[in-house]
């Protein structure tokens, strides 16, 4: 437990926001051999006895990712006992909406065997099959295979078998890989690839701040005065612009003064939706080290943060997430400070505060790539592909919360002129995926997948 008053003031004014805007699943641990997966298999039977003379399992595959997929890149396995180990199985392809010119398969053995496989039927696609668009799937893919002796085969002990799958449905029992890592499904013995997860992305590819596509994608720019930061400072939503930078859309925010709080203008943008608790949260953020104008010295806080509302002091399910940069000190500190901490509540009357934080006394000034995740174990902090910080579950989220940015000072004591000065700080994309656990480099991905396909913004989120 610490007393911080002064940085109390910020978290009070992200409440008000929610307040005015009247506004779970358990995170799944990435398995360690899985990317952030673009596909889903789904299946079903047309041969569902115990014992039977040939296996058919009717396969489909689903594009669910932001970009298109070559299928002459993508892998199938359906996973097998075999009713001997001298046996031999023949594959046939009976039809298929690519065609079954289009469509391979071939047979394979498991290194470690398990109870239920040690083979598997790899399907595999030829250039002439292209590609699935997002949303898209292969349609039909119908085969079979059986013994080359045409004795019975056993399915009850196989894997990949679903006597009661007569219809399509999604079936993590068969994996999918592309270019060789899998994406879908659970190997025999091995860890569950989760099924890709809500999520909200923003490319910012705006015009300006009055551009309405902000509001309508659920974004809001404060206007309303108070905290945090100095006393009688305006809330400018005109301070925030939309530029090109390094051939993609940035967002720039803007805090100027001119050594007084009438001339004091800060910024601050959330989500209008209280709806992001477990899971990734991401951002690429410029941090400032000098003012973009004028001198230097203003005690300015440059913020990516997650918050819900404070219902009463020292409330218990209070929750929020920061990453802060002090590029001129502030707060007791004297120079530039960069702090990760998690609250767990906080009384505004008194300062009191239960919280977790880290602190690096360094520069972390120009583009740096912010990472957390909340699962129900702990909340970590990455920088720049590096774990920075672990907080305990003591800090955890009990109810949903806004993502948002904002830049402010938390005093005129730092600077004294007034000759007029403006600190910038920049937001490439914004990125959340619900209840699933992202490496920085199965985040980065994910970013690089949407603007492969061209895609600015999508928000699949729900309350």
């Amino acid at each position: 437990m610490r007393r911080i008053p002064h940085r109390r003031s910020r978290s009070l004014a992200a409440c008000a926001l929610t307040l005015a805007l009247g506004g779970a699943l358990a995170a799944v641990p990435a398995a360690a051999n899985a990317a952030d997966g673009p596909l889903a298999v789904q299946y079903r039977t047309s041969s569902s006895g115990n014992a039977a003379s040939q296996a058919a399992p009717w396969l489909k595959v689903r594009n669910t990712g932001a970009a298109p997929v070559a299928l002459s890149t993508v892998k199938l396995r359906y996973y097998f006992k075999a009713d001997s180990a001298s046996a031999v199985y023949r594959y046939s392809c009976d039809w298929a909406v690519k065609g079954c010119a289009n469509v391979t398969g071939t047979f394979g053995t498991l290194a470690t065997p398990t109870a239920t496989a040690d083979r598997y039927l790899e399907i595999g696609f030829t250039a002439a099959a292209g590609s699935l668009a997002p949303g898209a799937d292969s349609g039909d893919i119908q085969v079979r295979f059986h013994r080359s002796d045409w004795q019975q085969l056993v399915q009850s002990d196989d894997h990949s078998f679903g006597a009661g799958q007569s219809a399509y449905g999604d079936w993590t029992k068969v994996t999918a890989r592309v270019s060789g890592t899998v994406v879908w499904g659970t190997e025999p013995g091995g860890p569950v690839v989760p099924p890709p997860g809500p999520v909200l992305f923003d490319d910012f590819d705006y015009t300006a701040h009055s551009d309405p596509r902000l509001a309508a994608n659920g974004w809001f720019l404060r206007t309303y005065s108070g905290g945090p930061g100095v006393p009688g400072a305006t809330w400018s939503p005109q301070n925030i612009s939309f530029a090109a930078a390094d051939g993609n859309s940035v967002m720039k925010l803007e805090t100027s003064t001119s050594g007084t709080a009438a001339s004091t203008r800060q910024t601050e943008i959330a989500t209008s939706a209280m709806k992001f608790r477990k899971g990734t949260y991401a951002a690429r953020v410029k941090f400032s080290d000098a003012p973009a104008q004028g001198p230097d010295g203003d005690h300015v806080v440059q913020t990516f943060f997650a918050i819900n509302d404070l219902k009463a002091p020292m409330a218990d399910d209070y929750a929020e997430y920061d990453f802060e940069y002090l590029p001129n000190g502030g707060w007791g500190e004297t120079s530039n400070i960069f702090y990760t901490t998690s609250w767990e509540t906080y009384d505004p009357n008194t300062g009191q505060a239960v919280n977790q934080h880290t602190v690096a006394r360094s520069s972390h000034g120009g583009w740096r790539d912010l990472v957390v995740t909340i699962d129900d174990n702990d909340i970590r902090y990455y920088v720049d592909g590096t774990l920075f910080s672990t907080h305990g579950a003591a800090y955890l989220p009990e109810r949903p919360m806004v993502i948002a940015f904002n830049q402010w000072l938390t005093d005129l004591t730092g600077q004294t002129s007034t000759t007029p000065r403006t600190y910038e700080q920049q937001v490439d994309y914004v990125l959340h995926v619900k209840d699933q656990v992202l490496t920085p480099a199965q985040v980065a991905a994910k970013v690089g997948a949407y603007r492969t396909a061209g895609r600015t913004f999508e928000d699949t989120v729900t309350p």
